[in-house]
């Protein structure tokens, strides 16, 4: 009895020790996963409003994260944003459904804690009180150079063919598409996965939120001339910037040439490129008059 007690104590120890071994690898692992994470994220939306290694983005630009929850108290339900506020702080600012402002909350928060979600929503809930729950919805960016707005910056998530198709969407002050990058996605490898290739993405570029609302998709095939300019882009040597902008313009206003046998994936994206910008649109209009009305000073 005595060795089978060893035994069990011993075996006890190694799981413990192996439990914790293991938990901190993973720790350390998600730590490190999530950073990288944030540095790709960072990376793609400055490449998105055009800066580079080689175009370094300047000192007066500025990226303002909102983030919007929903918050529900018994059977009412509001949206509440979380915006940064000019000079430094945070303030929580509850919005009804019908648009009418609901009030404001100071919220104990530094910069810096603003992108961790567990210390972001403690600090929402500690500013909300009792009685109210919070859920997460989105984050938005706000692009400011110089102290006025220059970009909007809008990560999203919509239905694939297969699954789900992850995104950021760049929109000028006027919701035109500066760009739109593809994060990840499990759409078929050489049909629907072609989405990531510039051919398709970078058709949306340049369209006008008011062609934006009326986007189709179409299963003519891509004009080659296109083809060449959104796979090159402005900025080279085969067939020049003159040209670029000549072909860039006669299919602006044009539909979304869909991706070869993957009609679904091309209207997928398509959609919900418009989805994100119709809803963003909107809700801005809303945020914009609230803040104005109530003389709330944002960075942005």
């Amino acid at each position: 009895m005595k060795d089978i007690a060893t035994i069990i104590f011993r075996l006890t120890i190694s799981c413990l020790l192996a439990g914790l071994v293991m938990g901190t690898a993973f720790v350390l692992t998600n730590k490190a996963k999530l950073h990288n994470a944030e540095e790709r994220e960072h990376k793609v939306m400055l490449g998105l409003l055009g800066y580079s290694a080689a175009t370094s983005a300047p000192e007066s630009l500025a990226l303002h994260a909102v983030h919007r929850y929903i918050v529900t108290s018994g059977e009412n339900s509001t949206i509440g944003y979380l915006v940064p506020l000019k000079g430094e702080g945070f303030s929580f600012v509850e919005i009804g459904l019908d648009g009418a402002f609901v009030g404001q909350q100071p919220v104990k928060l530094a910069a810096e804690q603003a992108g961790e979600a567990g210390t972001r929503d403690a600090a929402i809930t500690a500013a909300v009180g009792a009685g109210k729950s919070l859920r997460y919805a989105d984050q938005t960016i706000i692009v400011t150079e110089n102290g006025r707005r220059s970009a909007y910056l809008l990560p999203g998530v919509f239905p694939g063919f297969k699954t789900f198709v992850k995104v950021i969407l760049a929109l000028d002050p006027t919701f035109s598409i500066l760009g739109l990058e593809i994060m990840e996605h499990e759409e078929d490898p050489g049909l629907g996965g072609e989405i990531v290739q510039g051919y398709f993405k970078n058709q949306f570029k340049g369209k006008t939120f008011e062609a934006l609302k009326k986007l189709g998709v179409v299963k003519t095939p891509l004009p080659e001339e296109y083809r060449r300019v959104l796979t090159l882009g402005k900025n080279n040597e085969a067939i020049g910037p003159e040209e670029v902008a000549k072909v860039q313009a006669q299919y602006q206003d044009k539909d979304i040439y869909a991706l070869t046998g993957a009609t679904i994936s091309s209207r997928a994206v398509t959609n919900g490129v418009k989805g994100i910008a119709n809803k963003f649109a909107y809700r801005l209009a809303i945020l914009d008059k609230v803040l104005a009305a109530q003389h709330i000073a944002v960075a942005f």
